[in-house]
This record gives structure tokens, sequence and C-alpha cells, in this order.
């Protein structure tokens, strides 16, 4: 989940400001547990307990239930997001509006090369019959909120709108993603490699698969993997960023001598890769994050850009 530093946001900060409800937090992220279980584990009464669950409650961290165990009422702890992204108005306060913001559906792509373990599923039920790839291409794909396979590429494709007019100074892609287990498996490393214009970006190793916890959209009738990890791709002419981490030292300008109507981004899982574990791709409807894959391309307009140049 994003979270920017704004005052409607004050209570999810304030309810960091505790080495108690920091230590509630990482216990959590490990299973889900009742009042008594925390207590014990941090070494508090189960009333003041329950006031820092509360806490974290009213702020959107934590979620709760009662569950009937061994003939009694347990209120049992859950934490909401496996992760958070502090985002910062960076673009903003540097004078850059967002010109486009692309919203591409995981079931909207261009390309497609994928082997079993493989299929798609709509929030109501699987497209076809899982394991055949035959199924990436019905036309019920683009309603897919969810892509997954062990082996291959999709590619996906937006409008290219460069002109004299306006120089392109960043490109933003955010994308939850996990590797492809069988089933699922936390501990499942993948080698996925990236992208842009037909230009290999740089290769992330997806650690794992995971579905131990519930997915905060994933369907009841979903029962395999569960969520993927939220990841964030900077292009630039500083080089490529992944999250705040420098994987490659291309520059965007590079990137956008590409002579078509349109620019591409693919993921792929090569089959000579160290670990071929495959790669799934969620939507707005599975997983921890209400987005599909989503594309913000940050502008300067040619006269800013050469004033820049005149005067730095």
């Amino acid at each position: 989940m994003i979270i920017t530093p704004i005052p409607e946001n004050a209570a999810f900060f304030e309810a960091l400001a505790s080495p108690v409800r920091l230590e509630i937090i990482h216990l959590l992220a490990e299973e889900d547990l009742n009042i008594k279980q925390l207590a014990e584990k941090i070494g508090v009464s189960s009333p003041i307990m329950i006031k820092h669950v509360q806490k974290l409650e009213d702020a959107g961290l934590v979620t709760t239930r009662m569950v009937k165990r061994n003939g009694s009422m347990n209120k049992i702890c859950t934490l909401v997001f496996a992760e958070y992204r502090l985002m910062l108005d960076y673009y903003r306060r540097r004078g850059l509006p967002m010109v486009n913001t692309y919203s591409i559906p995981v079931g909207s792509y261009c390309l497609i090369e994928g082997t079993p373990t493989c299929g798609l599923a709509t929030e109501r039920g699987v497209i076809g019959n899982r394991d055949e790839p035959q199924v990436f291409w019905e036309t019920e794909r683009f309603n897919a909120q969810l892509l997954w396979f062990t082996q291959g590429y999709v590619e996906y494709r937006f409008p290219n709108y460069l002109s004299s007019q306006r120089k392109i100074v960043e490109i933003e892609i955010s994308f939850e993603i996990a590797s492809e287990a069988p089933d699922y498996a936390d501990d499942w490393p993948s080698d996925i490699t990236f992208y842009f214009n037909d230009t290999r970006l740089f290769t992330w190793t997806s650690p794992g698969d995971f579905g131990v916890k519930r997915g905060r959209l994933t369907p009841e009738w979903w029962s395999s993997n569960q969520y993927g990890l939220l990841k964030t791709i900077h292009i630039g002419q500083d080089g490529i960023f992944m999250d705040d981490q420098m994987v490659s030292d291309i520059t965007l300008d590079k990137l956008l001598a590409y002579e078509h109507p349109y620019w591409s981004i693919r993921f792929a899982v090569e089959k000579d890769a160290k670990n071929v574990g495959g790669l799934t791709l969620f939507g707005k409807k599975f997983g921890n994050h209400e987005q599909d894959i989503v594309v913000r391309t940050f502008f300067e307009k040619a006269e800013q850009a050469k004033s820049q140049l005149i005067h730095p």
C-alpha cells in the first residue's frame, strides 16, 4: 500500500509511534494472533494490548475478527498489508505534472508465451482450463485479474505520444508481482527480466509465491497464491531504479529512440535463467494492492527544458 504524509493520514503515523505497536506489526507479519497471544509475546497485560490493537485498527493497519476457540471467543488480529511504501510529493515539488497515466489490466497484453503451470482468472473464476496455454487467447482474457505461467513472457503496450512540444523526463511503472509455484510457496525464487521498448533492462529475483496469509482483495474461492509484492520501476536520465535501488545505468534517452506509435513493457522468465520459478501478475481484484499495471509518464514542456539547460 502506498501512503502519503498528509494530514488525513496522521492516525497511520501516530499508530507507528510506539515500540509496542511496532512489535505487534512485526509479529502479525508472521502469523495471525489473538489478544492473549500478543500480550504474552510482548509482555504486557491483555487490557493494555487491547488499547494498542485498537489504535492500529483505527489507523487501518490491523483488522480483527471474533473466532470461537476451545469454547470461548477470541479476538484474532490480522495485518492488513505486508508492505507499505511512503510516497513523498516529489514530482509536484519539482513542477512536473503527470501528463499521462495508463492503467493496464493484466489481461490486456499484446504478446504472450507461457508454459504450465499457467492460466488466467477473473474475480469470478478461472478462464478455460488450467495449464493450457491456449487460454491466453480467449476473448475473456481482457477481464482477467490474475495471470500466471512458469516460463515465457508477456508484453503490454501503451501509446507513444512523444512530440517536439514535450520532453519526457521520467517513466514510472508499478505492478503487483510474485513467482509462480504449483500451489504456493513463500520461498520460491524466480528470476524475472524486464524489457522496455525491446531493450533488456535488468533481472530481479522474486523471493516467492505468497499464500500463507490471504490477500486483502483475493476472492474467497481462490485457494492458491494470495498476493505479490508491489514493485515500482523508475526510468530516468540517471538510470533505472526498482523502488529505491539502482538496477541499471541505461538512460531514458536511449529507450525513447524508438520509432513506433507505442511503447512496450515485457515481463519474462527466461528458459536459461538460474531460477525458473515463474511469475504471477495481480490485477486490482486480486492480491493486496487495488491496481492494475500502472504506467505514469512525467514531462516538461520543451521551453522549460531548454531554459533549464541555459540556466541550470
